[in-house]
């Protein structure tokens, strides 16, 4: 192998109480993709967060190119060709898509002084298009989908020309095409000699696009291999300790009973006739391609969109108007895909989090009684098993998988019969998505009906007791898991095959 454009040697990080890294060696050469993996709290982030300039090293040193360096800020790192694209988005939303990519580092026109507002979207536009994306770059950050932002995200870290690009979780929310564009440009990065550090937690994806892959466990090396070596349960073994056939929990279903039911419910040319039913006791799983209809098909169930055609009930009973107002009154709870902005309070408490939704319960006239609050809380952390110093930390500071526990116990706090789950594991490690996916199977075990929406087969064969599949705002076809391959499903999610060939019917818009 060529010899290595960057070494990481014996790099240790400790935080108070914590040791973040102990003696981590990391080194990748020119020309390749290496995937970084393992658990939160592996010190993924912290190993990556040094080399970014974010944080400095206790111990060891960064040899790059073969000369030491140190990096005092992010800057520094940049200056030296180092790029990262956070899982966060760190984008500005009330700036054009141009702004955003070129922000800091805008092209001048010759004299210096003014910015080449021509060039900056059209090469803006060029960047985009490399990754298989059509956008209108002089539109805002705001008005685009969370997938639209992840791929502003890679296009602004290209656009730095780095030599050393680091991609955190790049895939967490595009799937389809897009996937297909990002790991054709990846390739091409590879090509020209680009070094691409790739953190993942799907496993799939790093048996496809790595070189190498580096494992991380409690902040220590484990070993790094070649995923074309080893098998995937191998690597899973790794990571957890545990192997991949003992993720997925077994499925007792419980005691079913129908709660929910579509019937030829339309949205434009979003939804078009979909019908189905969703039984208590049982995780229905919807899968589909990014622009199929699912976020959309949660949307209209929780009563953010209104129909346009169709029928929805609700324990037999017909919804006349859907609301979310109403859908919580009535037992649906919705866990959206976009957690940070949609799912918790970033900035309060874990205790605050827990109880949003059950303030007639803990208040008396205008006074939340406290001790009834704590009291809640403090159940919600001990029956999730949510991992926090205590219930005051704010939510911001937990882990993606304890955040994502905290949205699921919230809406049980609620009384939810019903909980709509869309991309319920996006960003979580294999070790976390074990212990939330046994939560979802003892909460169905319990009675609860789960709609879980994902574009992990793995995880919608894995975890559903039905999976319905959708393409261009229709339901192809219902599978049981014991009939659903990947490759079958995606034959249904990209229009080539229809299960269950259903009478067609126009929707009035």
């Amino acid at each position: 192998m060529a010899a290595n454009v960057l070494e990481m040697q014996k790099i240790s990080k400790a935080f108070p109480g914590v040791q973040a890294l102990d003696g981590v060696d990391f080194s990748c050469v020119a020309g390749e993709v290496h995937a970084l993996v393992g658990e939160n709290g592996a010190g993924k982030s912290t190993l990556m967060k040094i080399l970014a300039g974010g944080y400095q090293q206790d111990e060891g040193k960064i040899l790059l190119r073969g000369k030491e360096v140190s990096f005092a800020s992010p800057k520094d790192a940049q200056r030296e060709g180092i790029s990262t694209i956070y899982q966060e988005f760190n984008l500005i939303q009330d700036l054009t898509i141009a702004e955003n990519i070129f922000l800091g580092h805008e092209p001048v026109k010759a004299r210096g002084f003014l910015i080449d507002t021509r060039r900056l979207y059209q090469v803006a536009k060029e960047l985009l298009r490399d990754l298989g994306t059509e956008i209108d770059t002089r539109a805002k950050v705001k008005n685009l989908s969370v997938a639209q932002q992840q791929m502003v995200e890679i296009a602004k870290a290209l656009g730095l020309e780095s030599s050393i690009l680091i991609m955190d979780e790049p895939t967490a929310v595009v799937s389809g095409k897009e996937l297909d564009a990002l790991f054709r440009t990846i390739r091409s990065l590879r090509n020209d000699g680009k070094t691409i550090i790739y953190i993942s937690h799907r496993i799939d994806e790093i048996f496809e696009i790595a070189d190498r892959a580096t494992v991380l466990k409690d902040g220590c090396l484990v070993g790094t291999i070649t995923p074309k070596e080893v098998s995937k349960g191998d690597l899973v073994k790794m990571m957890v300790g545990r192997s991949l056939s003992e993720v997925f929990p077994s499925k007792e279903l419980g005691q079913k009973k129908e709660i929910l039911t579509l019937k030829n419910v339309c949205r434009g040319k979003i939804l078009r006739n979909i019908s189905f039913t969703v039984n208590t006791g049982e995780i229905l799983g919807v899968t589909g391609l990014v622009g199929s209809g699912r976020t959309e098909l949660a949307r209209v169930i929780f009563g953010v969109d209104s129909l346009d055609g169709g029928e929805i009930y609700l324990e037999g009973k017909k919804r006349t108007k859907g609301t979310p107002e109403k859908s919580i009154s009535s037992g649906i709870g919705f866990a959206t895909e976009d957690r940070k902005n949609e799912g918790i309070f970033s900035c309060l408490s874990v205790r605050k989090n827990l109880t949003s939704l059950v303030l007639g319960k803990v208040r008396r006239w205008c006074f939340v009684k406290e001790a009834e609050e704590k009291k809640i809380a403090r159940e919600s952390v001990k029956r999730f098993n949510i991992m926090t110093p205590h219930i005051e930390q704010e939510v911001q500071y937990l882990s993606g998988g304890n955040q994502q526990k905290v949205i699921l116990a919230k809406w049980i706090n609620a009384d939810s019969k019903l909980i709509i789950m869309d991309e319920p594991t996006r960003g979580i490690d294999v070790g976390a998505k074990a212990e939330f996916y046994t939560l979802m199977r003892l909460l169905a075990r319990q009675g609860k009906a789960i709609l879980m929406i994902s574009s992990e087969l793995p995880e919608v064969i894995g975890m559903s007791d039905r999976i319905l599949v959708m393409h261009d705002g229709q339901i192809m076809g219902e599978l049981s898991p014991s009939e659903a391959t990947e490759e079958f499903i995606l034959m249904m999610a990209t229009g080539q095959l229809k299960k269950n060939k259903a009478e067609e019917e126009l929707c009035e818009s």
